[in-house]
C-alpha cells in the first residue's frame, strides 16, 4: 500500500476529516489532499507530524508495505501484553516505563497505557481506602480482582480481542497524555 493511501485509511479509521488532520499537523489541507491522492511524496518531517496526529508510529508510515505492517504487528503482539502484565506489581512505574520506551515503535500503545494506568491508579485508590478502613477481606478481594483482570486482559490483548478494566476511574484521558516528541 502506498503511503498516501495508508494515511487516508488511518485518517478515516480515526473518523477525522482532512481539515481536522491539517489543523492537528499545521499542514495545509491541499498538501494533505495531494499526499493522499499520491501526487506528492511527503517529507520526513511531514510524515512525523501526520503520524503523531494519527497516533501511529512514524515507522508505520515509512514502512507502508506489507513487510512494514508485519513488523509493526509483531511489535504490537509482543509489547502490548507486556504493558498490561507490567501492572501485576500494582506499581505505576512499570507501565509508564514500557509506554515511554516503546511509544514510537508500537502503534496504539498510548491508548493501552492510559487504560492500564487508569486501572492501576483506581486499584491503588481502592487499596488505600480499604487500608484506612482496616478491612483485610476487602484488601485481599481488591488485590485478587486486580491480578485476575490484568491477566485476563493481557490474554485478550495477545489474541487481539477487545479488553476492559472494570471499576476504573478516568484519571487520565487519551487527550491528556503527553504527545509524541514529533509534535
Amino acid at each position: 500500500m502506498k503511503t498516501g493511501q495508508l494515511i487516508k485509511e488511518l485518517r478515516l479509521k480515526k473518523g477525522i476529516t482532512q481539515e481536522d488532520l491539517a489543523a492537528k499537523t499545521d499542514i495545509s489541507v491541499r498538501t494533505i489532499q495531494r499526499i493522499e491522492s499520491g501526487e506528492v511524496d511527503p517529507r520526513a518531517y511531514t510524515l512525523q507530524s501526520i503520524a503523531a496526529a494519527l497516533d501511529v508510529a512514524y515507522e508505520v508510515l515509512i514502512y507502508s508495505t506489507s513487510e512494514g505492517n508485519a513488523i509493526q504487528e509483531k511489535e504490537s503482539s509482543r509489547w502490548l501484553p507486556i504493558l498490561h502484565l507490567s501492572g501485576l506489581l500494582l506499581l505505576i512505574f512499570p507501565p509508564i516505563l514500557v509506554w515511554i520506551w516503546k511509544r514510537d515503535e508500537v502503534p496504539g500503545i498510548r491508548r493501552h497505557a492510559v487504560e492500564v494506568l487508569n486501572f492501576q491508579l483506581s486499584m491503588s485508590l481502592y487499596f488505600l481506602v480499604f487500608v484506612i478502613a482496616f478491612s483485610p477481606p476487602l484488601l485481599l478481594l481488591i488485590f485478587l480482582f486486580s491480578q485476575v483482570m490484568i491477566i485476563l486482559n493481557s490474554v485478550k490483548v495477545t489474541s487481539g480481542q477487545p479488553y476492559k478494566y472494570p471499576l476504573s476511574i478516568r484519571f487520565l484521558k487519551q487527550e491528556m497524555v503527553v504527545q509524541n516528541a514529533y509534535e
